[in-house]
């Protein structure tokens, strides 16, 4: 009885599907349709994620180990450690040499440029003129002095013998005529004032057959040498300035001086550059147009005090290290001693020479030098070099070389083989510290992507 009981109970707990909420409402046409065009969007975007993922190249995944020193002279034999910035050997602020607005300007920050490729051109037009014009006055003095120096030519002294016969034989007929009329006179024929008249007559014609005479020998005689040289010095400073035009239209394209990389662009298209002192107000012309150096050429500037100077000697080497990458060392020379102490400080300023610097070193940079003593004291019979596993050396073309994990990207490095040690090899052409890549895809190129296993 009481299970009977239990059944209709539960029979009572049944949905009654005949019963319909008559508040219900069923949603619009228009929402079915922009419900159903959602889902059609989110669709195709997945199948567009998802067909990217398989065609789009990813970067390589990769294995690496830390590259280790061995048997280096770093290892022990520190004399000193001194800290300091790195510095570009030769900075270079390029300014220009005429004052002018910027046209256009073809570097940005980082850019590398080679020497004499243009970086800026300024706005040219009056440059030109003033050029054009200078040329126009040299090549009309040229010409003078040309003339001078080929002297008369053969019809302008024809003409002038011409003309000298022409008054010879007018002054001889005048004489004729003055005889005549001086025989008439004295009988008495003709008045006194027609033979005055005949003999003013025969004296400027002598005079006109001597000028001619005087101008038919210069005619054959050609220029004196010191008109000559007036022409030349005339044409000398008409040249002079025709150079000058010529060079501050140059001057308009600004060249690299050296081979190096861009550190700083200080002006913009439309700005006003100037030759002489930059103005300090805001909107003025500038003085610095670029500021270049050769990131092939990094020193360490260090403040040595004057306590510890006894310890260090020209050409003394050192290890570099920098607080970026802690686990980096560079090999580093002293390059230059200061003359002069700094009394403020009590210091003296080295700079050491990095000699095998590479893309990781930045100017301004902090740096740390630790000088080691006399080779000679700390000398090992012992190969010297960076350990790496056997599988990290490849071999192109018969020399050796090994990839490096380097900002996400596969840097080819050419190594030399020192000797063979238990599971990999001592080499050269590394500092320590690197990551090595000890798995790769067959087809890894040098500045492939990559990505580091075990790593997000």
């Amino acid at each position: 009885m009481a299970i009977d009981t239990k059944h209709e109970d539960l029979q009572s707990l049944r949905i009654d599907r005949s019963h319909r909420d008559d508040s219900g409402v069923e949603p619009p046409a228009w929402a079915k349709r922009y419900i159903l065009g959602g889902i059609a969007v989110v669709v195709l975007l997945g199948l567009i994620a998802i067909t990217y993922r398989l065609f789009a190249g990813s970067p390589a995944e990769v294995e690496v180990v830390r590259a280790a020193s061995e048997g280096g002279a770093d290892t022990g034999g520190v004399v000193l450690s001194a800290s300091g910035y790195i510095v570009a050997h030769h900075k270079i602020n390029v300014n220009s040499k005429v004052t002018g607005r910027v046209k256009w300007i073809g570097v940005e920050k980082g850019d590398k440029v080679k020497e004499g490729q243009v970086l800026v051109r300024l706005e040219d037009d009056e440059f030109r003129a003033q050029y054009e014009q200078a040329k126009g006055a040299a090549d009309n003095a040229r010409a003078y002095l040309e003339e001078l120096q080929n002297g008369s030519r053969p019809e302008e002294i024809q003409q002038a013998q011409h003309n000298l016969d022409e008054a010879r034989a007018t002054l001889a007929n005048d004489k004729l005529t003055l005889d005549r009329t001086r025989d008439l006179a004295n009988q008495g024929v003709v008045s006194k004032q027609a033979f005055d008249d005949a003999t003013a007559k025969f004296e400027s014609d002598q005079q006109r057959v001597n000028s001619l005479e005087r101008t038919f020998q210069l005619s054959k005689l050609g220029p004196r040498k010191e008109e000559i040289a007036r022409a030349r010095g005339a044409l000398e400073q008409t040249q002079g300035q025709a150079d000058y035009a010529k060079s501050l239209l140059d001057a308009t394209m600004i060249r690299a001086p050296v081979t190096g990389t861009i550190l700083e662009r200080a002006a913009e298209k439309g700005e006003l550059v100037t030759s002489g002192f930059a103005s300090t107000a805001e909107g003025g012309p500038q003085g610095l147009v670029v500021s270049l150096a050769d990131l092939n050429d990094l020193q360490v500037e260090l403040d040595i005090a004057q306590d510890d100077f006894a310890k260090l000697g020209p050409k003394q080497k050192g290890v570099v290290t920098v607080d970026a990458y802690p686990d980096l060392k560079w090999d580093g020379i002293i390059a230059e001693i200061s003359p002069q102490a700094n009394r403020a400080k009590a210091t003296v300023q080295v700079k050491v020479q990095i000699l095998n610097p590479d893309a990781h070193l930045r100017p301004d940079m902090n740096a740390t030098v630790k000088f080691l003593a006399d080779e000679a004291q700390h000398s090992t019979t012992q190969p010297q070099g960076v350990f790496v596993p056997t599988v990290a050396v490849h071999d192109r073309n018969g020399k050796k070389f090994v990839f490096l994990a380097f900002d996400g990207k596969a840097m080819s490095r050419e190594v030399k083989i020192q000797a063979q040690r238990s599971g990999g090899v001592l080499v050269q052409g590394l500092n320590g510290g690197e990551d090595v890549i000890t798995s790769a895809p067959q087809d890894l190129k040098d500045g492939g992507k990559i990505k580091i296993k075990g790593q997000s």
